[in-house]
Parts: C-alpha cells; sequence; structure tokens
C-alpha cells in the first residue's frame, strides 16, 4: 500500500521538476533583441509603469505552447511561478491557470480564483491582466456576487483596478453591462492613462452590443470623463457623433 505523505512528496517533487524545466526551456527559447524591444514597449525606466520588469524575449504563442505543455504542474508551484520576477514566467503561470480554469469544475474553479484574487499583486502589467481577468475572474463570477470587483476597484494598486474592469468583458460577452458600468462610475476620477484605456475600452464593448445603454452612461458622464477614456469609447461612433462628444455638443 502505497504511503500517502510519500505520495504527495514524490508529486510534489514531480512538479517542482516540472517548473525547473519549463524555466529551463524559456531560457533556451529567449532572444535578447527582443527582450530589448519589449522592455521599451512595456515601459520598464525608473518612474514607468512597469519599472525594473524583466524580460526574455518570447512571445505569447510560444508561451501558450509551453503552457499546455507544463500544464500538470501541482498549482501551489503554479502559484510559485506567479510571483516569479520575470515577465514571461508570470504569462506563462497565468496562461496555464486560465487553460486549468477552463478544463476545471465548479470545486477546482473556485480554488483557482482565488490564487488568482490572492496573486493578484503579480499580475502586473496590462497584457497579464488582459489575457487573464475575463477569463478566471471573470468567468467566475458571473453567476456571482461582484463585490470582489467593487473592492478591487478601489484598490491603491493600478493592476487590481484594471483587473477590476477588464475582468466585465466576459460579463458584456454575456450581455450583462450593469457591472461594467458600475466600475466604469467608480473609476471616472482614476488618475492612471491605463485605467482610462480600459475603462474606455470596455464601454466600447458595451455600445458594440448595446449602443443605447453605453450612450446612456456616456451622455451622463462625458464631459467629466478623462479624455482618453472618452476617446475609447466612442472609436466606434460615426464620425460626426465621436466630434459631437469630443465638442461637448451632445
Amino acid at each position: 500500500m502505497t504511503n500517502p505523505g510519500f505520495a504527495a512528496a514524490l508529486t510534489r517533487r514531480l512538479s517542482m521538476m516540472l517548473i525547473a524545466a519549463l524555466k529551463k526551456e524559456l531560457r533556451v527559447i529567449a532572444r535578447k533583441d527582443k527582450a530589448a524591444v519589449l522592455k521599451r514597449f512595456f515601459k520598464t525606466q525608473p518612474g514607468q509603469y512597469a519599472a525594473d520588469d524583466i524580460f526574455l524575449g518570447i512571445g505569447v504563442p510560444q508561451l501558450r505552447m509551453i503552457a499546455k505543455k507544463y500544464a500538470d504542474a501541482e498549482l501551489p508551484q503554479v502559484g510559485r511561478l506567479l510571483s516569479s520576477a520575470v515577465h514571461e514566467e508570470r504569462l506563462t503561470a497565468l496562461l496555464i491557470l486560465v487553460d486549468r480554469f477552463a478544463a476545471a469544475g465548479e470545486v477546482a474553479q473556485k480554488e483557482i480564483y482565488q490564487m488568482y484574487l490572492d496573486c493578484s499583486r503579480y499580475v502586473n502589467n496590462w497584457d497579464l491582466v488582459d489575457l487573464s481577468a475575463p477569463l478566471i475572474a471573470g468567468k467566475f463570477l458571473l453567476d456571482k456576487n461582484k463585490q470582489p470587483l467593487y473592492e478591487l476597484a478601489v484598490s491603491s494598486l493600478l493592476w487590481q483596478r484594471r483587473i477590476a474592469i477588464v475582468a466585465t468583458l466576459y460579463f458584456i460577452r454575456h450581455k450583462r453591462y450593469q457591472p461594467t458600468l458600475k466600475i466604469a462610475k467608480m473609476l471616472l476620477g482614476d488618475e492612471e492613462d491605463l485605467i482610462h484605456k480600459a475603462t474606455g475600452w470596455m464601454l466600447r464593448e458595451v455600445a458594440k452590443r448595446e449602443r443605447n445603454r453605453a450612450e446612456g452612461f456616456l451622455r451622463r458622464y462625458y464631459r467629466t470623463m478623462p479624455r482618453t477614456m472618452l476617446r475609447y469609447a466612442i472609436e466606434r461612433f460615426p464620425q460626426s457623433r465621436r466630434r459631437a462628444y469630443l465638442r461637448g455638443e451632445i
């Protein structure tokens, strides 16, 4: 009869070996020239939003393939990978979680979702947020209380606020717009450009499906919302309508 403690220890050991192999494979395919480009693109200079983030120079399609290859790693080990200082390691961890969540039952989904919230301080760049928030937080909360997102929306951390608004993309795709509009209102006074862009993007997604609903919100707040947020929100409107909003003539 197999000793349960031995079996658990062996599973952990194998999982640690998987993560070590994953990290090694990432470094084999890393490209210094692409890493330099990504460091500029993602604003890693001191004082910028991704200051000191470390890049290996690997594209998302390659990372998706690696995430599938190492999908059997234990959840705690994936969580440790998510706390890495290396951008691509964090992104691979998130892609593993997204794939695992999609295939999981309700109990496992709750565990993944909770770990995502607990580790949300490591989901700390816009690509990390945008590739994971709708498919983990948004999907899990579709038919549940949205209070966790409302709490993230008032976080002092930029990326948690972005998770709050971008997660609602999943609701929008299911024609449920109120959480997006509520969080958008909460973020009207936000000082971060990346929040302005994300909120405007979500308002644009609402407008693509139910323009009257989006315009009801815009007519009420467009004069005071950040200009970038407005421009993103009305991007798909007819040119004359865009001009009217931008000139304050609505």
